[in-house]
């Protein structure tokens, strides 16, 4: 009897776990895990350098750099995207008078920016990974060399 009170327990304990874990993956990303994930990246990139740390934010399996809605961006100064965690074709094209639905040029105000600070957050729209829809975003980024490294979470 007292196995079989053992095995309902371990059955409801799985259940509740399994239960958490599809819960988590369906929460959105914080604001501090953005952060966290920025730098995170920032570091990664400076301890392996950039080609290394640009392909490690780029591949999705890389749960490092790519948790739920919560992937990084890396933009040189001048707009051109060298790295980005849900579309790899926007690597190696400028996106200095990118708008979002708005007609906001969040682009050019994250390289504006990181042009006058370290680090700062950002707001606009984009396509959300998890939902497929168009959704307020707001970006963390720092300033590495002559890029920005952000990482952004959806508002609710």
């Amino acid at each position: 009897m007292q196995a079989s009170k053992l095995a309902v327990a371990l059955c409801v304990a799985a259940f509740a776990g399994a239960t958490w874990a599809a819960a988590a993956a369906d929460t959105p990303a914080t604001a501090k895990e953005a952060e966290a994930m920025v730098k995170k990246g920032v570091a990664y990139i400076k301890a392996h350098g950039k080609d290394k740390g640009y392909a490690e934010i780029i591949n999705r399996d890389n749960k490092d750099f790519h948790d739920r809605d919560l992937y990084l961006a890396v933009h040189k100064l001048d707009g051109t995207c060298v790295a980005h965690g849900t579309n790899e074709k926007m690597v190696g094209k400028n996106f200095i008078e990118m708008k979002d639905i708005d007609g906001k040029e969040y682009i050019k105000e994250r390289v504006e920016l990181g042009k006058a600070k370290t680090s700062f957050y950002t707001d606009y729209k984009f396509p959300n990974p998890m939902t497929k829809k168009i959704e307020a975003k707001t970006a963390y980024c720092e300033r590495l060399d002559d890029t920005v490294v952000c990482g952004g979470v959806y508002k609710k």
